[in-house]
């Protein structure tokens, strides 16, 4: 019996030791993205992806599974093998905003997926409309403050980072503006129409119009001032400190997922935007490039957690 049971021990541990030691990947790798084609998220996943699969010599497949706030797409990759032949490419709202947002989730994104690495931060920016006669924050809160509720301001949904970032926004400043909540790019064509008068938007949605002059950036949400508009002032430097409320994009995989494949996908990410082109690629197109351990990240999305779950509450957000 001894002897039996010291060989289904040693079966046990050499059936991790076997896992470590086996190349990953040896087939294609599914890439959940809850969002829409097209979008921040799908932009980001679609081009490190590419970069991935020259390093680890296997396709990263992008799979679209929008719906529900990003909650649909996420729950597939919570609920799927951790084999590490499922991924998730999410952000913000999903993973720190929707716990809270959302009465009722079916799991919790939080235990349920394992941060693997920080692809990007892409602040938001507020953007005006050209026929609004302002070019400052100063001059934008002014304005607000002489004309309280004609202002209208679009967002992405009830909850998104849109939203939330407009609300910060004018509870900070004592600002009366009328939130009008939108499904997807609809937000943007009524600002770019005149029908809005500002939004806060992730800076790859708009960084063509406001180098058109078909809109106008007055404050970067970020900490720092992005790398994509560099002469764009923070909100936090404008008369608003310790403002925060950008977006940001990472790898994640379902709980169980063998540390291999975590190791493996965060150092080929990491390599991915420490080359040159691909980071100004990213910067191009209004993303600051991350990156960084698994336990960086997972700390990260801990305190976003946290800083979102207090806003929600606030604002008095939610979804059935």
């Amino acid at each position: 019996m001894i002897a039996g049971a010291l060989a289904v021990l040693a079966c046990a541990v050499a059936a991790p030791m076997a896992i470590a030691q086996q190349p990953y990947p040896t087939k294609p790798v599914r890439v959940i993205v809850a969002f829409t084609a097209g979008g921040t998220t799908d932009l980001l996943a679609r081009s490190i992806g590419t970069q991935l699969a020259d390093r680890l010599g296997q396709p990263f497949v992008i799979e679209n599974r929008p719906g529900a706030g990003g909650n649909i797409g996420t729950e597939i990759a919570v609920r799927a093998a951790p084999d590490g032949y499922t991924l998730i490419v999410n952000s913000v709202g999903p993973i720190a905003v929707n716990p809270t947002l959302y009465r009722k989730l079916g799991y919790d994104p939080l235990t349920d997926l394992v941060p693997i690495v920080q692809i990007a931060e892409v602040p938001n920016v507020l953007v005006v409309h050209p026929s609004l006669p302002v070019r400052s924050m100063e001059e934008f809160v002014a304005y607000a403050k002489a004309n309280p509720g004609k202002l209208s301001y679009g967002s992405t949904g009830i909850g998104t980072s849109s939203h939330l970032s407009g609300f910060l926004l004018s509870q900070r400043a004592g600002i009366q503006a009328v939130h009008v909540p939108y499904k997807g790019a609809d937000a943007l064509n009524d600002l770019l129409a005149g029908r809005l008068q500002f939004m806060f938007a992730t800076i790859p949605s708009v960084i063509q119009h406001v180098r058109a002059d078909k809109l106008r950036a007055i404050a970067v949400t970020s900490v720092a001032r992005s790398r994509s508009l560099p002469d764009v002032p923070t909100v936090a430097d404008s008369g608003f400190p310790g403002f925060s409320a950008g977006s940001w994009f990472g790898y994640f995989a379902p709980k169980g997922t063998p540390e291999i494949v975590i190791t493996r996908v965060n150092q080929a990410v990491n390599e991915a935007i420490a080359v040159p082109a691909i980071s100004a690629q990213l910067v191009s197109e209004g993303a600051d490039p991350a990156g960084g351990s698994p336990a960086q990240f997972r700390d990260f999305v801990q305190r976003e957690y946290e800083k979102w779950r207090d806003v929600v509450r606030q604002s008095g957000a939610t979804v059935e």
